[in-house]
């Protein structure tokens, strides 16, 4: 199919700042279509942008697909400030995308992390054309994922994030080749597990940080007045933002679509549910969305359920569940009966000249601390993490929704809390599944929520489950400085617990 691809096309943003895209069409004779428009920070030429979108696809459908260089960002025009320009340059491409030759006035906004952002952004104030977003593993709130996770800054995405952006800012400040030389020497630091000042190289003060209390506010997303096809990974930094965002969408009324995998940010899904592609099932949707097939869009809360490895297609996210606590005891076991009296808490030391590593988990750092499953057991050995595991299940044990761990918990000064589920197999393997971090400012007991946000998991008949806490997860979280002990209190008027929602 002969694809037409016009390069650098201008649009004129309301302030004269000139962004840059560029538009694929169908060939000549194919009618108007609708358009389908991405804004992306990372460079409309990058093959690992174009590999992720997919455009060839779309536009053999009939769809002009425009990919637009984000504001201060390679063909673009202007300063490149993050987050913080996208709802009115949004807003204006979608105005101007819908009058394109070869567009047919309708618009709708693709692609993934941030930008399924500028999607978000750009729906806010409801730019005429626009009628559907396809955001893929993007936050919501961006103080709960991106720059920090209740109230704890994540310190280790933040800063491989701006490093990585870094040498696109600095070539266009025209940065001599000592500076240039500090951020790759940065970038390597970062890599080096162990590496000292490695989450707070001197040259990140150089480049746009979102977040920085210099900067400018942060702004969570509205409810966007269009149907929605949202997709999100069970592994990815940004999981429990995509669910926010698909229930405040489905809220509107409108269809909300949800597909859910076993993914990372990283990763290109492939197969969903058989054999089609995420590519396929997305574009089947907004062919119905648009009313160019006989049926509609396609209703679809689409779920992958890990321990099962099986798809499941739900009436919707999360589905009915029983909330079930499985409570801290002091002999370090994770049970179903509340505690007695006399049992001791759980102590143990937190030295921040050597704290816990992170192993795998949702997040979104460097190739040296990589997201996903993985056995914890060397974690779990250190004498700074305490862990609490249940009996061998009798029977399967299926989850699916928000978990939350509830601390009565002590320590010497400020502290941070890490928790994490982990499902332990036959042979001892423990695999985590889902963590969170929260923030404690008194020393003596407490109630500490952590919010290990969702999963839907089935615990195997002959699995068990085990709780790990922490005052650390190195390099992902900025936790507290201060060394001192930490302890988790478990007795009946301390009754520390894990919250699940378990499905009949």
């Amino acid at each position: 199919m002969d694809i037409t691809v016009d390069h650098d096309v201008e649009a004129v943003m309301r302030d004269g700042t000139v962004l840059r895209a560029d538009v694929r069409r169908p060939p000549a004779g194919t009618g108007p279509g609708p358009v389908l428009l991405a804004r992306t920070p990372y460079g409309k030429d990058d093959p690992g942008v174009l590999a992720r979108l997919g455009p060839a696809a779309a536009v053999r459908r009939g769809y002009v697909v425009v990919i637009q260089d984000t504001r201060g960002r390679f063909a673009s025009d202007g300063d490149w400030e993050p987050l913080v320009n996208e709802y009115a340059d949004g807003h204006d491409t979608v105005r101007w995308a819908s009058r394109l030759p070869g567009a047919d006035g309708r618009v709708a906004l693709f692609g993934p992390s941030y930008l399924g952002h500028t999607q978000w952004a750009a729906a806010t104030d409801r730019p005429p054309g626009l009628v559907a977003l396809m955001p893929e593993f993007t936050w919501s709130d961006p103080r709960q994922g991106l720059v920090a996770r209740d109230g704890v800054r994540e310190t280790g995405l933040i800063t491989q994030w701006t490093l990585g952006l870094g040498a696109e800012v600095l070539r266009r400040r025209g940065a001599d080749a000592r500076v240039t030389a500090e951020l790759d020497a940065a970038r390597v630091a970062l890599d080096t597990p162990g590496a000292a000042g490695d989450r707070h190289p001197p040259v990140l003060r150089r480049l746009p940080v979102p977040g920085r209390p210099d900067g400018p506010a942060l702004r969570g997303v509205s409810p966007a007045d269009v149907p929605t096809f949202t997709v999100a990974g069970w592994y990815d930094a940004f999981l429990q933002g995509s669910l926010d965002n698909h229930l405040m969408a489905r809220a509107t009324g409108h269809p909300a679509a949800l597909v859910v995998g076993p993914w990372t940010h990283a990763d290109q899904p492939a197969l969903v549910d058989g054999d089609r592609t995420l590519e396929e099932l997305r574009l089947d949707w907004l062919d119905g969305v648009l009313g160019r097939t006989a049926t509609g869009p396609e209703p679809l809360t689409l779920v992958f359920v890990t321990g099962a490895d099986v798809w499941r297609r739900l009436e919707r996210w999360p589905p009915p569940a029983t909330e079930a606590a499985w409570f801290l005891r002091g002999s370090g076991a994770l049970s179903p009966a509340p505690p007695g009296a006399d049992e001791p808490p759980a102590c143990f030391a937190h030295d921040p000249a050597n704290p816990v590593p992170v192993r795998g988990g949702a997040l979104l750092l460097t190739d040296a601390y990589p997201a996903g499953p993985f056995d914890q057991r060397a974690i779990e050995a250190r004498p700074d993490v305490a862990t609490w595991t249940g009996p061998p299940l009798t029977s399967p044990l299926e989850v699916a929704g928000r978990i939350t761990a509830v601390l009565t918990a002590a320590s010497d000064g400020p502290a941070a809390w890490v928790a994490r589920l982990c499902d332990v197999h036959p042979d001892g393997t423990s695999i985590n599944l889902a963590d969170g971090v929260a923030r404690s400012a008194g020393t003596g007991p407490q109630e500490v929520r952590v919010d290990l946000w969702s999963l839907a998991h089935v615990f195997r008949a002959g699995h068990r489950l085990r709780l790990q806490i922490a005052a650390s997860a190195h390099p992902r979280w900025e936790t507290t400085a201060t060394p001192g002990e930490r302890r988790v209190h478990h007795d009946p008027s301390h009754p520390s617990r894990l919250l699940l929602p378990v499905l009949n």
